[in-house]
């Protein structure tokens, strides 16, 4: 079964049969955890039910990378056998599998890369669950602690190293988008990868994956043999979004916050293609931060593009940030649409800068520790009616707390209309309450209608229904 049309990645080669799976198989750590205590592979083996459960469904997208089928639901339902055991051996640790994804295979040996990303993910979310639970060790109520705990996770996957120079550029987009996009977020990587720079995205199809490529075959061309392709993940999106197979440095923090502090603190540009609500969760939390009086002066160049045809996509984006927070907000990003090579060199110019700053202020080039990140964008939000009807969604503030606000609105909106909790709790309370200006709550309608319309979000444009309204 091949991809669906509204373009979420390529496949190669003949299919397997969905559902065809490897009745057994035993699989050994390339690099992470082969150096381990009795102790500690003596806790991997005895995790709990939540904790075994949750490696199994991530551990199934793993084995699942580049397959030809991309619904999370449908992949737990064609291996609903599918089971792995860690077992831990005097020189080291296994990992036994039954009835796992036949496509995971070559003549009866797992693909490298797919080996590699599976003990990622059992290092990062063991690694986790241990510092949390067993050790305590990691302080996630206040922000320096987050950020200590971010960085902690990431040099333990070797993400953050002390020999980098500033060139990873990370990429924002769409996972299911269409393939005009997909081919122009290629050709950005190719421009990119041409200029010697390394790509980090949120790992999986779509705008994940076309940057990834296009850079490949500029690194190819270049003899670059020491590329970078860096696949951000939490366990909730992993296990329903198998990673792209051109990925080679997998890290899996704990949560959507975590992960959204890990694209900013080691990124050295961001540059944004279209996609859905999660993009423009994305570039809120961005701007909240590049917006925080703490960070003035802070190079972080952020660039929004995407081919000519979906030039619409920004427009409304911009004209939505404008209108909530002043024509000044558009200072702090560049919107370059139709120009591949036009959007590398600006974010090459753009990370000459940062290595200036970098270099000024003795900052780390692997972590951006400097990076201010208010602590209302590092928690959690839990979008319930009494949390809605308690955000402040006027211009009377000062623009990263409205900023904050409003990420968090898009963000409860988007749960009331599209996640199993969200709309049980509008059918059963009614529509969320929130407080602010009309034209501001307005402009954050109006946007998700243009969404609904351009089929950016799961819902039938003839039966979607705002999940809020301006109280009284």
């Amino acid at each position: 079964m091949n991809k669906p049309s509204a373009f979420a990645g390529e496949t190669t080669g003949a299919p397997q049969d969905p559902g065809s799976v490897m009745p057994f198989a035993t699989v050994r750590p390339l690099q992470s955890l082969d150096l381990l205590s009795q102790r500690e592979m003596a806790s991997l083996a005895s995790a709990d039910a939540a904790i075994h459960e949750l490696f199994r469904r991530c551990a199934l997208a793993i084995l699942n990378t580049d397959g030809y089928i991309d619904d999370a639901r449908e992949v737990y339902a064609a291996y609903a056998d599918f089971d792995i055991r860690v077992v831990p051996e005097s020189r080291g640790l296994k990992l036994e599998l039954e009835n796992a994804p036949a496509e995971a295979f070559v003549d009866g040996r797992m693909i490298e890369g797919i080996r590699r990303h599976l003990f990622s993910a059992l290092r990062d979310i063991v690694f986790t669950e241990h510092k949390l639970a067993d050790q305590q060790n990691f302080d996630l109520q206040s922000s320096t602690g987050i950020t200590d705990a971010v960085f902690r996770i990431l040099r333990n996957a070797d993400v953050v190293r002390s020999n980098v120079k500033p060139q990873l550029v990370v990429c924002w987009g769409g996972h299911s988008i269409p393939r005009h996009e997909y081919d122009y977020s290629k050709s950005v990587g190719y421009a990119l990868g041409l200029r010697g720079y390394d790509i980090c995205t949120g790992c999986g199809p779509g705008a994940m994956k076309g940057p990834m490529k296009g850079a490949a075959i500029a690194h190819a061309k270049q003899l670059i043999k020491s590329s970078r392709y860096v696949g951000v993940s939490e366990p909730g999106i992993i296990a329903a979004e198998s990673p792209n197979a051109i990925v080679n440095e997998l890290v899996i923090l704990p949560d959507i916050e975590k992960r959204l502090e890990a694209f900013v603190r080691i990124a050295h540009g961001i540059l944004v293609f279209p996609g859905g609500v999660g993009t423009a969760e994305e570039i809120l939390f961005l701007l909240g931060i590049k917006l925080h009086p703490a960070n003035e002066g802070v190079e972080m160049p952020l660039i929004f593009s995407g081919p000519t045809e979906s030039a619409g996509y920004f427009a409304q984006i911009d004209a939505f940030l404008r209108l909530c927070l002043g024509d000044e907000v558009a200072q702090h990003y560049e919107i370059i649409n139709g120009d591949a090579p036009a959007v590398a060199r600006s974010m090459k110019c753009g990370i000459k800068a940062v290595r200036r700053e970098r270099i000024e202020h003795s900052e780390s080039f692997s972590y951006a520790w400097n990076l201010h990140i208010p602590e209302e964008l590092q928690q959690p939000f839990i979008p319930t009616h009494a949390a809605m009807a308690a955000l402040a969604l006027h211009r009377d503030q000062p623009r990263h707390v409205l900023i904050a606000e409003l990420r968090r609105a898009f963000s409860g909106i988007v749960a009331g209309n599209v996640k199993d909790f969200g709309v049980r709790a509008v059918e059963e309370h009614g529509p969320y309450q929130l407080h602010g200006e009309g034209d501001v709550v307005q402009a954050l309608s109006g946007l998700l209608e243009a969404f609904v319309r351009d089929g950016r979000m799961k819902i039938d444009p003839a039966t979607y229904r705002p999940c809020f309204e301006l109280a009284g």
